[in-house]
């Protein structure tokens, strides 16, 4: 096969004026006129055919996004480092869900709920290992939206980023009544709205300044997280194996005989998976912002290489131990959380104010991480051509802050949706995102199903993370998904999601194709290049690296796994 030609590198927009009698630039750049100093902002590199994008900072020598100071080539900042990367990715499976929610599935599935989280875990390990697989090779702000316009066409990239979008900013403000609740709890007269305006503004004001401020403020609630999910861990270990102060060894009377392990039968394990599967969304968030790292393709190789122990130890080993130590008839268990049910079981003091702390942390981590998400998501469909123009600008600091002020806003008004009309339509707000991230992780299973054979094909050097077992596994995991969608007909609540969720991903993609068209490697308006060369950003083609090298290049230091 005729090796490709690259493309000749592009010269920065801007050069500073040359000194007099200096030789005129060579064609292609430009210097502004004297005495004008450079605008602050910036706008955000258009589709191919739009309008001139200005060149990758220095530093972007190959348009792989593992060099620093580059953004990825799509302007973004690069102020992440590997220990943001590394707690996002730890705190980043830990949710509010995990915590309160968990007891719902507790109560109808008995034990059997670790049965349910350990199959819901399974499918969502095989999601991120395509999509690492992915972002490893092709690091994007975009993530799964620029891998599946990349791979199946403009109108997936459009159908899975602004699905995931509507997801995310629904979710802050889901997360802002819950927060709101809390702190209503501790200070009693005050308005639930002050609280909700109050966490807004405040991280709206973070993911408006330098990307490094958000990658701090998700450290610590990480941190805090993870410290607490281990103390309860140790505390749980020592109580089941009888050597904690005040506690005797339960042995496995909760777990056989109050029911058995299956108390409801198939019923109750169905009604268990349902519940945990969508507990594990936002861990997509880590592949997202790995893209304003300095060395974005190692920072996504190692989060991935660490999901199997988080979701193990986290979720399947705390469900463990929850149901081993306290009955899951419990009424404490649904009522106050599990945790707090186990905690006060050991005459932990003050355990549900303990546990207050941590929810509202990872509320507000979740908020947080939120408003960055939707806002990158959203900034990279607009740097592709498939928002509105107005969402491209960016600041000096790389910072896309029409697109976080945008997002927080619908967030905020999803708020208020929610005191106006809570049974009406913040309900038809919360239906239609219901399922949203099965369908975002159906897209990520068909982008990798094609993605990956043109890699082995094209470009091999670029598989730092492999899927296992493919294709076989990428299929079992497309199936698992598709029995999921099926099982939520069982149900009326989730029934009436899935309709929801199901219109509004054939309006979206109906949308797509019309204006986008339903081709694949950019045959439609803003697409991402999908052929021998990788994609600079969101849609700026850059010739993939050959050569002794090249993976040296990627900043990882290691071969594929």
């Amino acid at each position: 096969m005729t090796p490709r030609t690259p493309p000749p590198a592009r010269t920065p927009a801007r050069t500073p004026a040359p000194p007099a009698g200096t030789p005129a630039p060579p064609t292609g750049t430009s210097t502004p006129p004297a005495g004008k100093p450079a605008s602050p902002e910036r706008t955000a590199p258009s589709a191919p055919g739009g309008t001139p994008t200005p060149a990758s900072p220095a530093g972007d020598s190959d348009g792989l996004g593992d060099s620093p100071g580059n953004g990825i080539g799509n302007g973004l900042g690069n102020g992440l480092k590997q220990r943001h990367l590394s707690m996002i990715a730890l705190g980043g499976v830990i949710g509010a869900g995990l915590f309160v929610g968990s007891g719902a599935g507790i109560a109808s599935a008995g034990p059997s709920v670790v049965l349910a989280y350990a199959l819901s875990g399974a499918l969502v390990m095989l999601v991120m290992r395509m999509l690492g697989e992915m972002s490893a090779a092709h690091p994007a702000s975009g993530s799964f939206s620029v891998h599946a316009e990349r791979a199946i066409g403009p109108w997936a990239g459009f159908t899975a980023g602004w699905m995931f979008w509507m997801l995310l900013c629904v979710g802050v403000a889901a997360e802002a009544i819950g927060a709101a609740s809390i702190m209503t709890g501790w200070f009693p007269g005050s308005p639930d709205w002050l609280w909700v305006a109050l966490f807004m503004a405040l991280f709206c004001a973070t993911n408006l300044s330098a990307v490094g401020n958000f990658g701090e403020f998700e450290f610590w609630f990480s941190a805090l997280k993870v410290a607490a999910i281990g103390a309860f861990l140790v505390l749980a270990v020592l109580a089941i194996a009888g050597v904690l102060p005040g506690s005797d060894a339960p042995g496995a009377r909760h777990l056989t005989g109050e029911g058995g392990f299956f108390p409801h039968g198939a019923d109750g394990l169905v009604t268990g998976l349902l519940a945990s599967v969508f507990a594990y969304g936002g861990l997509e968030t880590v592949t997202i912002a790995a893209a304003e790292s300095a060395h974005p393709a190692r920072g996504v190789a190692k989060a991935v290489r660490t999901a199997m122990w988080r979701i193990a130890v986290f979720y399947v080993g705390s469900m463990a131990v929850i149901v081993t130590l306290v009955s899951w008839r419990d009424p404490e268990v649904a009522a106050k959380g599990p945790y707090v049910a186990v905690l006060d079981s050991l005459d932990i003091p003050a355990a549900g104010q303990v546990m207050n702390v941590v929810i509202l942390a990872a509320l507000l981590s979740a908020m947080n991480a939120n408003i960055y998400g939707s806002s990158r998501m959203a900034y990279s469909l607009v740097a592709r051509g498939q928002g509105p123009r107005l969402l491209r600008r960016l600041s000096r600091g790389g910072v896309p802050r029409p697109a976080v002020v945008a997002s927080s806003a619908f967030g905020f008004f999803a708020v208020l949706l929610s005191y106006w009309w809570p049974d009406t339509v913040f309900s038809w707000l919360l239906n239609m995102v219901g399922a949203a991230v099965l369908v975002v992780w159906g897209f990520i299973a068909a982008a990798q199903l094609r993605t990956r054979r043109r890699l082995e094909r094209e470009a091999p050097e670029r598989l730092l993370v492999r899927m296992w077992g493919f294709p076989w596994l990428t299929w079992v995991a497309l199936a698992a998904m598709v029995a999921v969608l099926l099982l939520m007909l069982r149900e009326p609540d989730t029934r009436v999601q899935l309709y929801f969720t199901g219109g509004l991903a054939v309006v979206l993609s109906a949308v797509g194709m019309v204006r986008y068209g339903k081709g694949r490697y950019g045959k439609g308006r803003g697409a991402a290049r999908s052929d021998g060369h990788g994609v600079r950003g969101e849609g700026d083609a850059v010739p993939l690296p050959t050569g002794p090298g090249s993976r040296d290049r990627e900043g990882t230091g290691a071969g594929a796994d």
